[in-house]
């Protein structure tokens, strides 16, 4: 998680932000970061635990929600001006996926996925909000 943030928010923002402008460094840094999390469903398909569709699908809605978690990651970096505000909530965020499960029949929470998807929706759309309302937009990322 902090070597993510290190990553993810720290050097790709810092260095993309060089070069264009923080919106599209917000778009490369997030997509990385959403395809950096299907291993997953990678692993899950080579455990024989899904089926390919089943992975497929699984790693798209995990490459959307977590790319839609980068954004709001990278938002909280401009709005902060900081590394600290986005990995006190991606620390947040992967507590309660770990310790949230809700086992059916076949012993999978097989919702997790669609759980995770709301949750970090409406918590981007509360981030966004806060960072159109406090003009977080016309500052500099990283304060010095």
């Amino acid at each position: 998680m902090f070597m993510e943030e290190g990553i993810f928010r720290g050097l790709f923002i810092k260095l993309s932000e060089t070069r264009y402008s923080f919106m599209k460094a917000v778009v490369l840094s997030s997509v990385l970061f959403g395809i950096w999390h299907i291993a997953a469903p990678v692993r899950s398909l080579l455990d024989g635990e899904i089926s390919i569709a089943g992975a497929m699908l699984s790693a798209l809605m995990l490459v959307l929600t977590t790319g839609i978690t980068g954004i709001k990651f990278c938002l909280l970096t401009k709005i902060t001006g900081a590394l600290w505000m986005p990995m006190a909530d991606h620390f947040f965020n992967n507590t309660i996926n770990n310790l949230l499960h809700i086992a059916t029949l076949s012993g999978a929470d097989e919702f997790q996925v669609i759980r995770i998807s709301i949750a970090q929706t409406v918590s981007f759309l509360i981030v966004l909000f806060i960072y159109w309302k406090t003009g977080a937009h016309s500052k500099n990322t990283f304060r010095t």
